[in-house]
This record gives structure tokens, sequence and C-alpha cells, in this order.
């Protein structure tokens, strides 16, 4: 690729991963966690973006809360960054994205916006996706990346494509954009075809996504300009102006720009993606042993079956279970059955309650 096609990846860090509880906490969310092997989710997705031919160097959005552990892990995989932008509050993706445009080194360059908790395994189909879109980008597409489904899955939103985009052998209008199904609209999704999970990702020129800001969206992007004409630099690090930024309406991508836009396109993908969102979404992309047990840490499993056992720090031994999950972190300990992974948020609620 030119040099003028080259992407910076922006990186959407500020995340706080209360699904995953009691492992991931406000103080270390899930994307710093190294749920799947020896790196963090976050170093996942840093390393997604090395290739010197394709991208610049990227651009994190995180919080304040986080700055530290973040630059932590940066440090640790030698990665650089072009700029860290800290959110002094969180205010949804739709600002946390216009704060990335805004301290691009052009009006034209090409952002690349991915969440930092997501998995990726085949990184090659990923980023031949990507560059099959740049085209498009380039020509104030707004284009949204959609997850082949493998599955009448409920937990996602959907994108349904239109019509093939003239100029484009593999994308297509982007129809319209629908909320999480029940299981009934899911399957009927499934069956009609032409319908793909929404991932959050992605790609379009800086200038493109602040037109859309202000068409769509002026207070949010009046909010964003303020706070970065008065935020606070050092070195890489940003600190847009607090009371600024506060100002902007919280909102998605998705319901402030994308679902409204004009020129937006869909590119499918089927690179083995997971947005890791539960821990059976954990159990289903790890590697299990020979009786489909996913463990982790100290754990023994006894003629138990189909069990996620994840130990941070306890020694957990189990005889005849099955289909549970088991999740031990310092004093906290949680169990529940294969499954019911969703109502962790209602677990979390109701231990907030107690305490």
């Amino acid at each position: 690729m030119s040099q003028n096609d080259l992407i910076t990846p922006v990186i959407l860090s500020g995340g706080s991963g209360t699904r995953l509880w009691p492992v991931s906490t406000d103080e270390r969310p899930k994307q710093f966690l190294n749920l799947t092997g020896p790196l963090s989710m976050f170093q996942l997705t840093l390393e997604r973006c090395q290739e010197a031919d394709l991208f610049e160097l990227p651009i994190i959005v995180g919080g304040t809360k986080h700055a530290d552990l973040a630059e932590e892990q940066m440090d640790e995989i030698g990665a650089s960054v072009q700029a860290h932008i800290l959110e002094p509050c969180a205010r949804n993706t739709a600002p946390a994205i216009a704060l990335a445009a805004l301290a691009c080194k052009s009006p034209q360059d090409l952002l690349l916006v991915m969440p930092s908790d997501h998995i990726i395994k085949n990184v090659s189909a990923f980023q031949k996706a990507v560059r099959q879109s740049v085209s498009l980008a380039k020509a104030r597409w707004l284009v949204t990346f959609g997850i082949e489904p493998n599955g009448a899955e409920t937990g996602y939103g959907y994108i349904q494509q239109g019509e093939p985009v003239i100029g484009s052998s593999n994308s297509f209008a982007a129809q319209r954009f629908v909320e999480k199904p029940n299981q009934s609209n899911a399957e009927k999704m499934l069956a009609e075809g032409g319908y793909h999970w929404n991932a959050g990702i992605f790609l379009f020129r800086a200038d493109t996504y602040l037109k859309a800001l202000s068409e769509h969206a002026p207070a949010m992007l009046e909010a964003a300009e303020n706070a970065m004409e008065k935020a606070d630099r050092d070195q890489t690090q940003i600190k847009p102006h607090e009371a600024s930024f506060a100002s902007a309406p919280s909102d998605s991508i998705d319901y402030a720009i994308m679902e409204k836009a004009e020129k937006v396109a869909i590119t499918p993908v089927d690179p083995g993606w997971s947005d890791v969102g539960s821990w059976d979404s954990l159990l289903e992309i790890s590697q299990s042993d020979a009786q489909s047990n996913v463990t982790f840490g100290d754990v023994v499993a006894v003629e138990s079956k189909g069990n996620l056992i994840h130990s941070d720090g306890l020694e957990i031994t189990t005889f005849g279970l099955e289909n549970m999950i088991i999740v031990a972190s310092g004093n906290q300990v949680m169990v529940l059955p294969k499954g019911q992974s969703q109502n962790v948020r209602k677990i979390v609620t109701a231990h907030r309650n107690e305490s």
C-alpha cells in the first residue's frame, strides 16, 4: 500500500467489562486480562496492527483510570503509539472516536476503529477484508465489518446487507441495523441470510466521520472539539478538557452515526471473531481437555465434564461436576450453570447492593 493508504488504528480501551466478574473489575477490566494466553486482549489488539505496509502507529482512547496499566502493557510488548488519549469521563463510543479523529495528523487519514477486548483468531483474513475496504473508505464511505454468523446468537446486534457497492467486489450497502434479537428473530435472520453480527469495527476517513457528526450529532462534535482545543498534552498523552468533554451527549457510534448516515457499507468477514462477552463465550473459544473442560490456574477436575473452571489464586478441585462455570479471584468465588453467564451482571448488581 502507498503511504497515503496507510491506516491509523484507533483502539478503544475504555470499557469496564463487568460481564467477566469477578476476574474483570473496575480496576482491571477484561481488555487488560490474560484470559486466552500469555497476552492480554489489549496487547493482542495492538499486535494485530503492527504491519508497517498497512498501518501507521495507533491511537489509543481509554480512561484516565487505566492509563498506567495500558502503558505498562504497551511497554511489555514494545508497542509504540502516536497518541494515548485519556478520556476524563465515559461518554460512549461516538465521542471517543471523535477525539481520535481530531487527533489525527491529517483530516484524510484512514481510521480503523477497534474495541480492545475482542479476539480475532484469523488475523490475515481480517487484514485482507480491511485492505479490500480501503478504496471505499477513501471514497468517503463509512465501512463497518460484519461477522459471518455461525448460529442464531441473541447477544449481538445484526446488520442487514443491501445491494453490492458499485466498484467493490465484496462490500454491500448497509440496509439496516438490528438490535439484539430474541431467539425467534435471530433464527429468522439466519434462515433468510444476508445478516451479519455487528462487531463494532469500522474503517473511514477522519474527515468523513467528523462531517457525519456535524450533520447528525453537532453538539457531540462541538464538545469534542472544545475538549481537544483545551487539552493538556505531554509527549504522546493527551488529556481532553474535562468539562468540555463531559458536555458531549453520551451515545454509541451506531446510534449517533451509522444508523443515520447515507454512505454506510458493510464488508463481510469470517476471522474467528469473539467479543469474549461472557464466561460462556470464553468457554467456546478456549482449548478444552479430553473431558471438554476448560481450566485456568490451579485446577484439578476429576471425573468432571464440560466445565469452565478459572482460578486466580485459589486451588480448585472438582469431582463429578458437569456443565458448570466456577470462577475464583482473590477471596471471591462465583458458581453458576453453563449457559447462564449472561446473568453475571445481575450477580454484580446484587453484590454491589449488599456491600
